[in-house]
């Protein structure tokens, strides 16, 4: 059996399309197509079901996924061993929106330097879900907000950045009686776009508000960062969030306060299982992060108003 077209079927199941599946291996859709027919005829029965554009598994090839994607990993671990001395392999990595956007991008392109063998296949999705992909073992690592509970013996977590809670308001805020601006009179006395409680990142802000006794008055309660920051920028309200790495969004004119209380704050790092087999490629991108615990990052980039 030609791994190849195993290949195919995972990343077509991954993502619901041949178009969409061709793109990421980069063939043509017809070439993935004609890989798909060639397993099936080997296999001797469909694996997957087509309807318009998109594309779900049959049951038979639900029953074969999981064994497939352990024997692509084991064929990659065994070509990784091959190269001898060089570092090589594909590092499957999770990371959430601002994780990409502000943190990997130079770490990524320091482990492409340094090891050009290394390939990287990232999968971007929320902290939660994240974390319990590399405990099954479809992910490699992941770079997530810290968990607020202890970690399985097997697995390991080690912070990136430190972001703490700030406050957010429209730049206008700036010009208002100190009293009127303080942080906590803010969040007290403004309509509240709230960070989603369903993301690990939520429950820490509500933890704080838990903690300060604020009961807000909510107007939304959004699961993106950038769009809360965009519908405080347009006067509907503040935020309580984490001060995440830049890029944030351009053209806004934010009051960013920190919160009164030390130590309240969004510990982002990289969470693996110590067992992995591809355990030197995780080290390669630990020593490509230059992770030092601890140590906050100072990323006042966007457009914000001085306190």
């Amino acid at each position: 059996m030609d791994t190849r077209f195993l290949e195919s079927f995972v990343e077509v199941v991954d993502k619901g399309s041949i178009a969409e599946a061709a793109r990421r291996l980069n063939l043509t859709a017809a070439a993935v197509a004609q890989r798909l027919r060639a397993l099936e005829a080997e296999i001797g029965t469909p694996l997957v079901l087509r309807a318009g554009r998109t594309v779900k598994p049959t049951q038979t090839g639900l029953a074969i996924l999981d064994r497939a994607r352990a024997l692509l990993r084991d064929v990659r671990d065994l070509r990784a061993v091959s190269v001898g001395g060089t570092l090589s392999g594909e590092l499957r990595l999770g990371a959430t929106t601002t994780a990409l956007t502000g943190l990997m991008p130079a770490a990524l392109a320091a482990l492409a330097q340094a090891h050009p063998q290394v390939e990287v296949y990232i999968v971007p999705g929320v902290s939660a879900d994240l974390y319990h992909q590399v405990l099954r073992g479809e992910l490699d690592a992941a770079v997530i907000l810290e968990p607020q509970f202890a970690l399985p013996k097997s697995c390991e977590f080690e912070t990136l950045s430190i972001e703490p809670l700030v406050v957010l308001s429209p730049a206008a805020v700036a010009d208002w009686p100190a009293a009127a601006r303080a942080p906590h009179a803010l969040l007290r006395t403004q309509p509240f776009v709230r960070y989603d409680r369903n993301h690990w990142g939520g429950q820490i802000v509500d933890r704080y508000l838990r903690h300060t006794g604020i009961k807000p008055r909510e107007r939304f309660e959004l699961d993106s960062l950038e769009a809360i920051a965009a519908m405080v920028d347009r006067g509907l309200g503040v935020a309580l969030v984490p001060d995440w790495a830049p890029p944030w969004p351009e053209g806004l004119a934010l009051h960013k306060q920190p919160v009164p209380e030390p130590g309240w704050a969004r510990h982002m790092g990289l969470f693996w299982a110590r067992m992995s087999p591809r355990l030197p490629l995780v080290e390669a991108l630990r020593a490509a992060a230059s992770i030092r615990p601890g140590e906050g990052i100072d990323h006042p980039a966007h457009e914000v108003q001085p306190q």
